[in-house]
């Protein structure tokens, strides 16, 4: 890597880890801030329920305003993003009380960084088109580790400070993230006005599938993918204590997920060297599949930690090959609303298995769930092998 190489590196790495370090707090650590402020835990998933609902539809709809090639750039959205999410953090550090406020502000944060997701991927590869060598695999692997360490010093955290800490810890990663966003400015490029005038950005949903029927399907799959993903990341606690588990015992099984991210998406860019990202994407849809599979039939806790050092082919492949599906797959005015649509897969898949497999527990237990999970997660290994496979059959190519 040369040396502006490294520099364009560094600060893409800054963005994403104080990101992620802010997703620790505001959504791994969702239920415990409003606990503390007085939630139900109906109210909290209500809370929750929403905001997913909420970022899924204005996902999309923000990544249609920046395809126009506008004011609204990636980065522009990005440091709006990031500056809302500074003045909410701010607000609930300073309000003492107030359900309804609370709420409000809670959801809109929640939804607002769900939103601005897909936004820091697509810059990426805006960037890197402008000339900007950036590693992106690198970054987004330390992304996920810096999620992993800062929440595991989050929660020593708030057991020595209070639930407070988690807004000051935001704060300061947001002020960071956001003085870096401020001076990441790309060279400027020459305008492609004889290209460009060819484009046309797909804004409208109908429109959009229509064009890109394959890459919607595959959007299904990923819905199917994480339900199981999410089911077992909620409901870890309820699934490994038949088996023994404790809590000390899922804050080890999280961990070696976070952890066994990075060396895959780290080496992701000589991987698609070697595997097309197609195949790499059906590799990650049978990785989903085994994890769930050996969480199903687990017999101890020895079965759970091998289930979740599958995230290093499921989760782990996922993302970047994901990304850079979109990329190849898009035409450049579609390719922000591409990154959102793979964002809203995760999403939706949360969102129906919070509505879905809480109730699954309550009437037949963690093993039904997973059962019915498998189920899903084998749907969406089929969904994905026929997207793919009339994907390249079609003419569904990068224009």
């Amino acid at each position: 890597m040369t040396k502006t190489g490294r520099f364009w590196t560094l600060r893409y790495i800054i963005i994403n880890a104080t990101y992620f370090a802010v997703y620790s707090g505001i959504h791994a650590y969702a239920s415990v801030f409003l606990l503390e402020k007085g939630f139900s835990n109906t109210l909290i998933g209500i809370t929750l329920a929403l905001a997913n609902i909420l970022s899924v539809i204005f996902q999309p709809f923000v990544a249609g305003l920046i395809d126009k090639q506008g004011k609204l750039t990636n980065r522009n959205v990005s440091m709006a993003s990031t500056a809302l999410l500074l003045i909410g953090s701010v607000l609930l550090l300073l309000i003492k009380s107030g359900i309804v406020v609370i709420f409000i502000i809670f959801a809109l944060i929640y939804m607002v960084q769900m939103v601005y997701q897909p936004i820091i991927t697509a810059m990426y590869f805006e960037y890197e088109a402008a000339g900007c060598h950036i590693y992106y695999g690198l970054a987004r692997g330390l992304g996920s580790c810096g999620f992993a360490v800062v929440s595991v010093f989050t929660g020593m955290a708030i057991g020595r400070f209070g639930v407070n800490i988690l807004m000051i810890l935001d704060i300061i990663f947001l002020t960071v993230a956001l003085i870096v966003l401020y001076f990441f400015k790309k060279p400027e490029v020459p305008s492609q006005t004889s290209s460009s005038a060819n484009e046309v950005a797909h804004n409208n949903l109908l429109v959009f599938t229509k064009t890109y029927p394959a890459f919607m399907l595959f959007v299904v799959a990923g819905v199917c993918f994480f339900f199981a993903h999410n089911a077992i990341n909620d409901y870890m606690i309820q699934i490994i204590t038949p088996l023994g588990g404790t809590e000390a015992s899922m804050g080890t099984a999280v961990f070696i997920a976070a952890l066994l991210e990075l060396p895959t998406m780290a080496l992701i860019d000589k991987i698609m060297k070697k595997i097309t990202v197609k195949n790499l994407l059906l590799i990650s849809a049978t990785a989903f599949l085994i994890k769930t599979l050996l969480m199903l039939v687990a017999p101890n806790m020895t079965v759970v930690y091998i289930s979740q050092a599958m995230q290093m082919f499921a989760y782990a492949v996922f993302i970047p090959a994901g990304a850079y599906f979109v990329n190849q797959t898009m035409a450049r005015l579609d390719q922000v609303k591409g990154q959102a649509y793979i964002n809203c897969s995760i999403t939706l898949g949360g969102v129906f298995s919070s509505l879905i497999c809480g109730r699954l527990l309550d009437i037949k237990g963690p093993h039904f769930m997973l059962i019915v999970s498998l189920a899903v997660t084998t749907a969406g290994l089929v969904i994905a092998f026929v997207a793919l496979k009339v994907l390249g059959n079609s003419k569904e190519k990068r224009s």
